[in-house]
């Protein structure tokens, strides 16, 4: 109930501080009352109390916050049923969006119509600096995502990787690198329904993997997006280029030649499913041995989204897949002892 005075009715964007002076309501803290001048009333309640819903009757309602409430299911099937007057009885519900039961219920709910916004829409209102200092900290990640963006980041069932454990390994900056690598998943067809050209720059220090990189393109010629593997191997002075053979073959060493690299090309076959292929790199993510260096947005809802189901081509994944089966996975080459 102090949320609801201090927030809801008193904060500055609270009743009490909306609209016209001369239309503004008058609360009454001890029966937890509004009045405002043209007649109507309003009550104020409490999530945690939802048996105070039953009896009272409403026309319209308020509630805030609902993904924080404890119980919530109870507390908003009561006011349900309280809203029982007028000839359209509704019902506004402001949240920072979380995968909780309700939340999902209201937006499968066709009746429910669905506003976002992000904090870059209420900026003019906050701190100056708020916004930038909260995104220099948290970036896009899962977070940041939900409180800044308004998005609803839930778990896909089955899902191979998860947006909170890259969080939990997420760093700002990259140790010295023992090994750094390109790795590619061609396309070898340029329109704009064209798988995209994953192009995913990683780096190794030790028995741990670091990506630096996302510069896939979509739709791209295959002299175009070979152009932008050999730019990112110049700016990261990349030791080689992987790059996935099942398309193209000898053609996409080719084209990659051509684009002028001057590093080394491996091609690598895939003849595992994807799924078989990335579940090994999702135990090293577990393992806490990948770290991303910065966000790559793109490439970690294709990572989060990823069941192995379905005949979606997660072209960034791919790539990503197949660079840190290089670097960390890939069998140590034998040694011959002389005796």
């Amino acid at each position: 109930m102090t949320d609801v005075r201090e927030v809801m009715i008193s904060g500055e964007s609270g009743l009490l501080s909306v609209g016209l002076p001369q239309e503004r309501p008058v609360y009454e803290p001890s029966r937890h009352r509004l009045s405002w001048p043209n007649g109507a009333v309003g009550y104020a309640f409490s999530a945690e109390e939802p048996n105070r819903l039953r009896g009272p009757q409403f026309d319209t309602a308020w509630v805030d916050e609902i993904a924080g409430w404890n119980g919530n299911e109870e507390a908003w099937d009561m006011l349900q049923f309280g809203l029982r007057l007028g000839d359209n009885p509704r019902l506004v519900a402001t949240t920072t969006p979380q995968p909780k039961p309700l939340i999902k219920r209201l937006l499968e709910d066709d009746s429910c119509k669905v506003t976002r916004g992000g904090t870059t829409a209420n900026a003019a209102n906050l701190a100056p600096g708020f916004e930038a200092a909260l995104r220099a900290q948290y970036g896009h990640s899962e977070m940041a995502r939900q409180e800044l963006d308004g998005e609803l980041i839930d778990t896909v069932e089955g899902a191979l990787f998860q947006l909170s454990v890259i969080d939990q390994y997420r760093l700002t900056h990259a140790p010295d690198l023992d090994e750094i690598l390109i790795s590619v998943d061609p396309a070898v067809t340029g329109h704009s329904a064209s798988d995209a050209c994953g192009i995913i720059a990683l780096g190794r220090a030790g028995d741990r993997a670091f990506v630096l990189a996302d510069a896939t393109l979509q739709g791209a010629q295959p002299s175009v997006w070979a152009r932008r593997v050999a730019d990112l191997a110049e700016a990261y002075e990349a030791d080689a280029i992987l790059a996935e053979s099942n398309q193209g073959g000898e053609l996409v060493r080719q084209v990659l030649a051509q684009a002028g690299t001057g590093r080394a090309v491996q091609l690598v076959h895939a003849r595992l499913s994807k799924k078989v292929r990335a579940g090994p790199v999702a135990q090293l993510y577990e393992a806490g041995r990948v770290h991303h260096v910065g966000h790559f947005r793109e490439l970690e809802d294709e990572m989060r989204s990823f069941t192995g189901a379905g005949s979606n081509s997660p072209n960034r994944l791919d790539a990503l897949v197949h660079g840190i089966t290089h670097l960390l996975l890939r069998p140590a080459a034998p040694r011959i002892s002389r005796v």
